[in-house]
């Protein structure tokens, strides 16, 4: 099931300690930070804490980064990546789109340096931020008709 093109979509970067939100806005044309969950080493992902964020912004899908190696392969990462989805899809019974992230973390931490800031002691702010531009990359592509590189 595909998301719908109108409504707030949920965007979430996988990582092993810290997970990236980002929501965009009901016309699906800006993403913005949300929030970054913490997982404790060992533990499971913070499935109470996401589904707070759903309850409280209904959003009609989710975008789930996947996190493919330079050469465009899947390794472990991607695989975890692709078991949140699935986890995610059962738990909400949304629609959930996965979507390469490679470089959104990059991008992030280039974005707050372009802006004069500051990357020392903030994860969290650029784990958010990798969120929302994977999140806005899969929002534009959509308006190009541009197909994800994969689903859950």
């Amino acid at each position: 099931m595909a998301i719908p093109t109108t409504g707030r979509i949920l965007g979430v970067d996988w990582g092993e300690r810290r997970i990236g939100l980002a929501v965009c806005d009901e016309t699906q044309l800006i993403a913005s930070p949300l929030d970054t969950l913490t997982r404790r080493a060992g533990k499971r992902f913070p499935m109470p804490a996401f589904l707070e964020h759903v309850t409280a912004l209904r959003p009609v899908g989710i975008m789930v980064g996947l996190p493919l190696d330079p050469s465009g392969a899947e390794g472990d990462a991607a695989r975890e990546a692709r078991a949140l989805a699935a986890e995610l899809g059962g738990r909400t019974y949304l629609p959930v789109e996965m979507w390469d992230e490679r470089m959104s973390t990059a991008r992030a931490l280039a974005a707050i340096r372009e802006q004069g800031g500051s990357t020392r002691n903030r994860r969290e702010d650029v784990d958010a931020l990798a969120a929302v531009v994977t999140l806005q990359h899969f929002l534009e592509s959509r308006r190009g008709r541009t197909t994800a590189p994969s689903q859950p």
